[in-house]
């Protein structure tokens, strides 16, 4: 048999002052037959019956444990990364406050809504790096997304078949390392679309064969708007002021390519409540289950003998002297 608690001060103090007070009472009642020259036998019937319930109720409340017995447990899980474009046409303000700043916030809240899983944050423009590796550390997560800026990396485009070879990579040897094949394997990728890059096809197969799912969000309006910088606006060789507009076609085809789903963001809707939802449905398609040994708590067993025998002291009523 174990125990779920130990025995502490508080039961000690207890008990000690349930015998304390109750050896006055016996006292007492013992001076008085005294005087009256009785023999006052029953009143140990009493005395057995509430020290009974006293110690049914300590043992109650340390919760006796025992019957082993076979539980499955099954532990339901994802490894998401969340991927964030940090290109120069990202601090386009067809979006307020500007396409990363919004990013950014929407980041947080899929930080927020999946707090049990492990999340990592890839950043990349023409390269792709790991700025968080999958972790539970949500303080963490939180701490590297609202550092994000489009300064952190050097600007020459969008190279995304970098991106999707590193998550590929990662996702592969994360699995070798935990062993954790079953749990789901997910990437949410977010970006204007702009400089797609060639043989996408190609990389997006690859992530299919590892069952990843990207999850694309489009960021920005096929409208478009000027890109900010520090001397005024984003110029073209040619010195005209550079309109970035939302490109949804390529990522699109990459959801479609690796079974995900194209989300958007832009200036009158923000679709990633739709985009938690299904992540969260898979859930229910990918665990793993083990068998553990388990004890169960039987405290109600002593309680309930416990309320009998108060009942029964309530009820029962013992004369000890009779004049």
């Amino acid at each position: 048999m174990t125990w779920y608690q130990t025995l502490s001060l508080l039961e000690i103090l207890f008990g000690t002052l349930f015998i304390v007070l109750y050896i006055g009472y016996l006292l007492r009642v013992r001076r008085v037959a005294r005087f009256f020259q009785k023999r006052v036998y029953v009143v140990w019937v009493k005395f057995f019956i509430r020290s009974t319930y006293a110690v049914l109720l300590l043992i109650s409340i340390l919760g006796p444990s025992f019957g082993a017995m076979k539980k499955e447990i099954k532990t339901i899980g994802k490894d998401l990364y969340i991927a964030v474009d940090l290109s120069a046409s990202m601090d386009a303000t067809d979006i307020q406050p500007s396409r990363i700043e919004k990013a950014k916030q929407e980041i947080l809240r899929v930080i927020n809504r999946f707090n049990s899983d492990r999340i990592g944050l890839i950043i990349f423009s023409s390269e792709a790096f790991i700025q968080s590796p999958l972790t539970y550390d949500q303080n963490a997560l939180q701490v590297y997304t609202r550092t994000l800026r489009t300064g952190l990396l050097e600007q020459g485009g969008t190279d995304y078949n970098t991106l999707l070879k590193l998550v590929s990579d990662k996702f592969s040897q994360d699995a070798r390392l935990s062993n954790e094949e079953q749990k789901a394997k997910i990437l949410i990728l977010i970006s204007d679309g702009e400089d797609f890059g060639e043989n996408i096809e190609r990389a997006a197969e690859a992530l299919a064969e590892y069952n990843i799912r990207v999850y694309t969000v489009g960021i920005g309006t096929t409208e478009g708007s000027q890109i900010p910088t520090q001397q005024g606006f984003k110029k073209d060789p040619d010195g005209k002021i550079v309109v970035s507009r939302l490109h949804p076609d390529h990522l699109i085809r990459l959801a479609e390519l690796t079974n995900g789903q194209y989300f958007e963001i832009n200036n009158r809707v923000s679709e990633v409540n739709r985009l938690l939802n299904v992540i969260n449905n898979i859930e229910g398609e990918l665990r793993e289950s083990k068998t553990i040994d388990v004890t169960a708590n039987k405290y109600v067993y002593p309680l309930a003998l416990a309320l009998l025998l108060i009942v029964l002291d309530v009820l029962i009523t013992i004369k000890l002297i009779r004049i």
